[in-house]
């Protein structure tokens, strides 16, 4: 018994504690405002790009111009990426966090 509630108190704690990415808030209230819609304006040029590239013809261009495409719309996706935020947890992740929770409690 003693092993099982011992086991519990650790998951409890390990969840408790996950830690969490804080940024510093150095900027005005209203400042972080009309950032978020200057950022929100920008994803919405990013993805209309994309679905412009989506919608291409790629089959008459050359090799080098369809590499530049790739490229072009790897950047896109990581700033995307950058411009969401959060923390996202991969489906292998999460299967290891759930095998060591069952093998714990």
């Amino acid at each position: 018994m003693k092993k099982f509630t011992g086991s519990l108190m650790t998951a409890i704690l390990l969840l408790a504690f996950v830690p969490a990415s804080v940024k510093a808030a150095t900027e005005p209230i209203a400042a972080t405002a009309t950032n978020t819609t200057v950022e929100s304006a920008q994803a919405q040029a990013l993805t209309t790009r994309l679905a412009e590239i989506k919608a291409m013809d790629k089959s008459k261009m050359s090799f080098s111009e369809k590499k530049q495409l790739r490229k072009e719309t790897r950047t896109i996706k990581k700033e995307l990426k950058a411009l969401s935020g959060g923390v996202y947890l991969s489906a292998g992740a999460i299967i290891v966090i759930a095998l060591l929770l069952i093998l714990l409690l």
